[in-house]
């Protein structure tokens, strides 16, 4: 016997929870699926702290941001949680689009300024600060492991089901919707679906399998176990913001990419090289550390962050899903909705995410074309 089912969600991470949250919202029946538990450390969405950072300077993405804003402080309202953290981000080296970006935020109603890297020292000493300091006040940390619930919470209040230990074992377009097969403890289930919204990480490219190229072109996915580190605090008077650093000339010989990084409550300072790391399958993984990559960290430490101990340290795992220009897919392709590549940025948008997958799944309105999966 087969159930019939209006919209199912697969994958429970952030933007699926988000996209269950907004098509609730809108008084949609939404089943959502997820084929780990509550809170699980095998994806994306793990841990108590991702940057909110502001410093974009395209219109669609600065539209986000303000947008973006505004819905974890709604969220924040409704869930009774605490999401977000005002603690200011700065980028800072010579990034040649940062003054692009402060004057995009500006132009939003959002806060941006330059600082002296002298200056930004003194508010921070836990950073060496590096050529231009771009403040922006508005940014701060989002706490994954309260959103996710709040989302989910919120969703099941308005009818939503969430069903967790539950995987899709099978995925079948046709012209009028999508059949899986769902496999839980409870045994193998098949239920057509009039829409589904694809939301599963690095395993998309898995689930979606033969109708990617049939039916379903996107760009290439790219999924990538990425390996931040929390440093132990050295100087527990510093203050310290989200932070970013673009390193460039012949200084930086060895590194490998810019520097992202925020200060995690009881466990140190959080800071980690951007989508460098290797390629693996995420039902694969070793979850550990690749020394060379982690060594230089360490080397960055010592350099640039002055108010961590760089030898005492515990490493991270996660995982990236990018995309080849690492603009994210946002798209409906028949009865398939597809939130993918969110290429290690993509957090701080989540309930904006929420909003435009729901959009595609009721025909509301299109995603910016930046999105597309044709592109």
């Amino acid at each position: 016997m087969t159930t019939i089912l209006d919209t199912v969600v697969i994958g429970g991470g952030a933007m699926g929870s988000a996209a269950a949250w907004a098509l609730s919202r809108r008084g949609r029946q939404v089943t959502l699926v997820e084929q780990f538990g509550p809170g699980h450390t095998i994806g994306a969405s793990h841990g108590t702290t991702r940057n909110f950072n502001p410093g974009y300077h395209r219109p669609e993405y600065v539209a986000m941001v303000a947008e973006s804003l505004d819905l974890w402080h709604e969220l924040e309202q409704d869930s009774g949680e605490t999401l977000l953290a005002p603690t200011g981000i700065v980028t800072h080296g010579p990034e040649p689009m940062l003054p692009d970006a402060a004057a995009a935020l500006v132009q939003a109603g959002l806060r941006a300024e330059f600082l002296h890297p002298d200056e930004a020292g003194e508010r921070w000493r836990g950073i060496r600060f590096d050529q231009q300091v771009l403040y922006m006040p508005d940014g701060g940390q989002l706490n994954p492991e309260a959103a996710l619930p709040a989302f989910q919470r919120l969703a099941v209040a308005r009818g939503a089901d969430i069903r967790h230990h539950t995987k899709v074992v099978s995925f079948e377009v046709a012209d009028d919707g999508v059949t899986l097969g769902l496999e839980s403890a409870a045994g193998t289930e098949v239920v057509t679906a009039a829409q589904v919204v694809v939301t599963a990480g690095g395993w998309t490219g898995k689930l979606l399998g033969a109708a990617v190229g049939r039916r379903l072109r996107i760009p290439k996915l790219t999924v990538t176990q990425e390996q931040p580190a929390h440093f132990r605090v050295a100087d527990p008077g510093a203050v310290w913001p989200g932070f970013n650093h673009y390193p460039g000339g012949s200084d930086y010989a060895g590194w490998y990419s810019p520097v992202y990084g925020m200060h995690t409550p009881g466990e140190g300072i959080k800071a980690g090289w951007h989508g460098v790391g290797p390629v693996v399958d995420p039902d694969r993984r070793s979850f550990q550390p690749e020394p060379v990559q982690l060594a230089a960290l360490q080397d960055y430490a010592r350099t640039w962050l002055p108010g961590v101990d760089a030898d005492a340290f515990e490493a991270i795992s996660c995982t990236y899903t990018t995309t080849p220009d690492e603009d994210f897919i946002l798209d409906r392709i028949g009865p398939v909705v597809i939130g993918a590549g969110f290429s290690g940025h993509g957090f701080k948008f989540t309930p904006v995410v929420g909003r435009i997958l729901a959009d595609l799944a009721t025909g509301t309105r299109p995603a910016p074309e930046i999105f597309s999966a044709s592109r």
